[in-house]
């Protein structure tokens, strides 16, 4: 921790507050660098990237939240985004903060022009990019209005009276630096106490797309969608239970008898092939012939069914009895 010499030991860091903004990636700058923006900057990497002095963005860190506890009036201090990483952190600094903010396009003429309905008069501004918002920062060096600004290794400082080195492009990072000035503020005011961690998660001040949203979304949707189908299809299945012994036919065996087949057992499947007998083969197969019963019909010399060709009287006389 020497080189947090210069401030008191209640304001160093902890482990967990340098692991954080390593991570979100607080130290990345650009591959260009303001003349400016010289004392800031740490070293430079092979690929051409230069990486800032985080040490100094932790000091710088303190001094605007001391600046930011200066005013009486919490709503005379404006956080500026006009970028779309930092719209949701400045609104979520302005509500745990009691500060004012403006998300999206600064509409010119805010701090100068009197007639119009959203002009307002701060005693801070606090940038997410001083190039991006050149417009109210020019504006506010027409009225005397401090200017508290997250600069990158690119970023001019003209018209900046604190400038913060750090990522001002990642989300990650603007999401990280609203959070950690947000707590440091409530800190120096009393209301978070030090030896307790803010209530607050960090993840409310990152941006969140629109797109991403409605995707993650509806894969939830699909998936639960998905579960609710095999819900209904496993309720189903048991409601049916599982087949009984006798549903099936005994006769028959399911892929074909022992001849594979498919025909009942101990049936010959030739009989099953062809139309159904007719009288006359079952006269046959019985042993019983048309032409014997018509020999013995006129043996008989008697009258008869012509159908059948035979009587009572030729059967008798055939037969050799008597009635």
């Amino acid at each position: 921790m020497s080189t947090f010499a210069n401030l008191p030991p209640i304001l160093h860091p902890k482990e967990e507050d340098i692991q954080m903004m390593l991570s979100a990636g607080v130290h990345t700058g650009t591959r260009n660098s303001d003349a400016s923006m010289v004392e800031y900057i740490w070293r430079r990497r092979n690929d051409g990237v230069h990486i800032l002095n985080i040490s100094k963005t932790w000091e710088k860190m303190i001094l605007a939240a001391r600046v930011i506890v200066a005013i009486e009036n919490p709503e005379d201090v404006i956080a500026i985004s006009a970028r779309p990483y930092g719209m949701r952190a400045v609104l979520k600094f302005a509500h745990y903060t009691g500060s004012q903010s403006i998300a999206g396009r600064f509409t010119p003429g805010t701090f100068t022009n009197q007639i119009t309905k959203q002009f307002r008069e701060p005693r801070l501004l606090i940038v997410t990019d001083p190039r991006t918002d050149s417009q109210a920062v020019r504006e506010a060096s027409y009225v005397n209005v401090p200017v508290i600004a997250f600069c990158d290794s690119d970023s001019p400082l003209q018209y900046v009276d604190v400038a913060i080195p750090s990522n001002n492009k990642g989300k990650y990072s603007i999401g990280l630096l609203y959070w950690l000035l947000a707590r440091e503020v409530l800190r120096l005011r009393g209301t978070v106490s030090r030896a307790t961690d803010w209530d607050v998660p960090v993840d409310l001040f990152f941006h969140r797309d629109v797109e991403e949203l409605k995707k993650n979304e509806e894969e939830q949707a699909a998936k639960m969608e998905d579960a609710a189908q095999q819900a209904a299809a496993a309720a189903a299945a048991a409601a049916q239970g599982p087949a009984g012994v006798f549903d099936q036919d005994p006769m028959v065996v399911s892929g074909g008898g022992a001849d594979g087949t498919g025909a009942p057992v101990g049936v010959d499947p030739s009989t099953l092939v062809g139309d159904a007998p007719t009288d006359q083969q079952a006269q046959q197969a019985s042993g019983f012939e048309a032409g014997g019963t018509a020999a013995a019909a006129a043996a008989g010399g008697g009258g008869g069914d012509p159908a059948y060709g035979t009587s009572w009287e030729g059967d008798q006389a055939a037969a050799g009895s008597e009635w």
